[in-house]
């Protein structure tokens, strides 16, 4: 057992295959330590979460060991926690897979896609886990030392680069055009070839480590080819507008990752902590499970947690995408990142800052940019054999006509290198990432979650759709909707008597009774012995001595003679899909009926008009899937306007129909709360969880989440899917036009090299930009 890590000097020099230090890190970390079970580096909170065997590893070692790690990769390796300066995460995780691929060891960790996170794959060990800040305190005279080029992200580097390469060419043309002797001109473009290539041989290289053949090493091999044959300039200008496209690219595709970087703002640093009778102000990293945070208005919250103290209302858009403020009391579950408006708030920490649902939202959309859609990894695997078979045919270009057509070589050589360029699939290849990450982004910011560019695909060739009931075209709540005297009492009285009965039970439709009188503003005491009557209601007492019985129909057998009148109100209501019940209670020392009342979880009032536009979009059948009888089941398909129910189905039963409907329509969609429908959720093409802000279990299983309630946020989502697709097939056939005429053309007229460098490279441009669109 080791107590602390000795990373100095090995991992500062990383065995060949691993691309990064930090990479180089957490492989050391995990085969020097058995009892480490995962480490992953957090960008979201700064931090580093370890998972280890607490029953082998005390936790003082622990900390000795996440100390050790977090200095290691704290300092210049701060690309791992800012994500702007560069794809170093998804580097890491690529380059150690591939290195534990290489020795041999990939069966023993699992790389967890799209941020850094590295597991042993040991199942069945108690796991406990440390965080360790990474995060250092803020040193103001170092920063000022510190190098700007460091300090820059990759778009800003490279624009400066394409300058410098720019400045190189006009220096080198000016040079040649006043008859400066040589080298001068050559060195001009010389500087314009290191600055123009800097990043492109850099990114080939390594690709080329690991058996790969990328855009960027065709470029380079073309702008070397120009030189070859005293083309400096051409070459020059190919690598000008490479490195200006690409500088672009990473612009432009910023902006959807400037989507998680918005949501990474909204995450307070500080909070205001009262422990005992001290308040202090601590890094929110630092909140253990327990504190009491305090927020006043105007602040952002800094955790997720339960209201302790106070009233207020909360802007939850970050979280749930509804821009109506939310009024919470003491006992409402409130979350990190949304906005206090009103009064000063207690709260009861409930979860990790990592754990927080702000945390797991940002994490999801992470990891969902990373995680491919088919279409691209298909292209991303026809980029590597594609682009073998341009420098093939590229070859041949060279070949065939220099010593089989005996055609002068430096023409033939100069075409070539124009075919290595408008050949290169780069528009091909960036088509699709450009618009699914734009989707992504898009639906983010409106509190909707794709789990990948899968899942985004998959949805826009959904046809049929199942929803659940409760819960979900359902509000899942039972409440009061008739009372209904009989003759002895108002409505108000038999509310606050059933009230009194049913104070101290925990039963839903007892404590719907209860909510109803308490928001009426009645008066009721809870009665004495309470005695719960299972499957039928309950019988209580009051402080009089009076015996109540409140239940269905089963309670009163052979105890009360029911009326015709009665009976047909109790059918009609049940009919109705409603949880009939009847209220009896002494009257001059006889059981006497009182009244009716009436539960039932009612309908969202949002469900008819949003299956209405799902049908606009073509969304048919739309079935309903309930585990209710059969007679409530028909109250709410009717009520909702689904095409089809179906009643009485268990979780199994519910999995069974979503394999019916494939079968008949092909792509369906399932949407559900994600708790007991969670085998139909994995079953579906595409699951959507709804309202799901805090819920675990539907962050885990969906492919689709929807952070608030809102059913019309679905049609929303079919539409934003299927615009998805039209746009990366748009992408598709453009750039594969763009490349067809280009080579004929080269072959047929010849076309100059800058002029093949602009289409080609223009035409990557305009892909990006298309698929940008989604963001709006």
């Amino acid at each position: 057992m080791m107590t602390a890590l000795d990373l100095e000097g090995r991992s500062s020099q990383p065995e060949a295959g691993i691309l990064n230090r930090c990479a180089a890190v957490l492989f050391n970390a995990l085969t020097q330590t058995a009892e480490l079970l995962r480490v992953e580096v957090d960008p979201a909170g700064d931090q580093l979460i370890l998972d280890y065997d607490g029953a082998a590893l005390p936790a003082q070692e622990m900390a000795a060991i996440a100390a050790d790690l977090a200095a290691d990769l704290d300092g210049p390796y701060q690309h791992c926690l800012n994500r702007g300066h560069g794809v170093a995460c998804t580097l890491c995780a690529d380059a150690l897979t591939q290195e534990l691929e290489r020795r041999g060891r990939l069966a023993e960790f699992t790389v967890e896609p799209g941020h850094m996170a590295v597991a042993r794959n040991q199942p069945g060990r108690e796991r406990a886990r440390m965080t360790q800040s990474l995060a250092p305190a803020a040193d103001p005279a170092a920063a000022s030392s510190t190098w700007p080029w460091q300090r820059w992200d990759l778009a800003r580097k490279q624009l400066i680069l394409t300058v410098i390469t720019a400045l190189g060419i006009a220096v080198g043309w000016i040079g040649g055009a006043l008859g400066l002797p040589q080298p001068w001109p050559q060195v001009a473009y010389g500087v314009a070839y290191l600055a123009g290539g800097y990043y492109g041989v850099r990114q080939g290289l390594a690709e080329l480590r690991h058996g790969a053949i990328n855009i960027d090493l065709l470029m380079i091999l073309a702008a070397l080819g120009a030189a070859a044959i005293g083309d400096w300039r051409e070459g020059a200008i190919l690598l000008f507008l490479f490195s200006l496209s690409n500088a672009l690219q990473d612009y432009a595709m910023g902006r959807s990752r400037r989507a998680i970087e918005a949501l990474i703002k909204l995450r307070p640093q500080e909070a205001l902590v009262r422990r005992g009778e001290l308040e202090m102000v601590t890094p929110v990293a630092r909140l253990r499970l327990g504190d009491v945070v305090i927020v006043k208005p105007g602040e952002r919250l800094p955790i997720d947690g339960v209201i302790l103290r106070g009233q207020s209302s909360i802007d939850q858009s970050t979280i749930t995408g509804e821009s109506a403020p939310v009024d919470v009391a003491v006992g409402a579950q409130v979350f990190e990142g949304t906005l206090n408006q009103t009064g000063v708030l207690e709260i009861d920490v409930t979860c990790l800052p990592s754990e927080s649902t702000l945390a797991r939202i940002i994490r999801l959309v992470e990891d969902a940019q990373e995680q491919k859609a088919p279409t691209q990894r298909f292209l991303d695997d026809f980029e590597q054999k594609y682009a073998l078979g341009v420098i093939l045919a590229t070859a041949l270009a060279i070949v065939i006509p220099t010593f089989l057509l005996h055609q002068p070589f430096e023409e033939t050589f100069y075409r070539a290198m124009t075919l290595l360029v408008v050949a290169s699939p780069c528009a091909l290849v960036i088509s699709v990432p450009a618009a699914i990450l734009s989707a992504i982004a898009n639906a983010a910011r409106k509190g909707i979650l794709f789990k990948g560019g899968a899942h985004l695909e998959n949805l826009a060739t959904v046809r049929a759709m199942a929803f659940d009931k409760t819960g979900t075209l359902t509000s899942g709540k039972p409440t009061v909707t008739d009372l209904i005297p009989l003759g002895c009492c108002s409505e108000q009285e038999l509310l606050a008597l059933a009230a009194s009965v049913e104070a101290r039970s925990e039963h839903p439709v007892a404590q719907a009774i209860v909510q109803e009188a308490r928001r009426q503003g009645l008066a009721f005491e809870p009665c004495e012995e309470l005695q719960a009557i299972t499957g039928r209601g309950a019988r209580a007492v009051a402080a009089d001595g009076r015996v109540y019985l409140i239940g269905n129909r089963e309670l009163f057998e052979n105890k009360l003679a029911l009326t015709d009148q009665v009976l047909a109100r109790l059918d009609e209501l049940e009919q109705q899909g409603r949880t009939a019940m009847l209220l009896a209670g002494q009257v001059d020392g006889e059981l006497a009926a009182l009244g009716l009342i009436a539960v039932a979880d009612s309908i969202r009032p949002q469900a008819r008009a949003a299956l209405a536009a799902l049908r606009r979009e073509g969304i048919a059948p739309i079935v309903m899937l309930t585990g209710d009888n059969a007679r409530v089941a028909s109250a709410i398909a009717q009520q909702a306007g689904v095409d089809e129910h179906r009643a009485g189905l268990l979780p199994e039963q519910k999995v069974a129909a979503v394999q019916a409907l494939y079968q008949q329509h092909g792509s369906v969609a399932m949407v559900g709360d994600g708790v007991n429908d969670a085998p139909a959720l994995a079953q579906a093409s595409v699951g959507v969880a709804m309202g799901a802000a805090g819920a675990d279990v539907a962050l885990e299983v969906a492919d689709v989440v929807l952070m608030s309630d809102d059913l019309e946020k679905l049609a929303y989502v079919v539409q934003l899917s299927r615009r998805a697709r039209r746009i990366v097939w748009q992408n598709i056939g453009f750039a594969l036009t763009v490349i067809v005429v280009l080579v004929v053309a080269n072959f047929v007229v010849g076309v100059p090299l800058p002029l093949g460098v602009v289409a080609h490279e223009g035409s990557t441009l305009i892909v990006v930009f298309n698929g940008l669109r989604l963001l709006r």
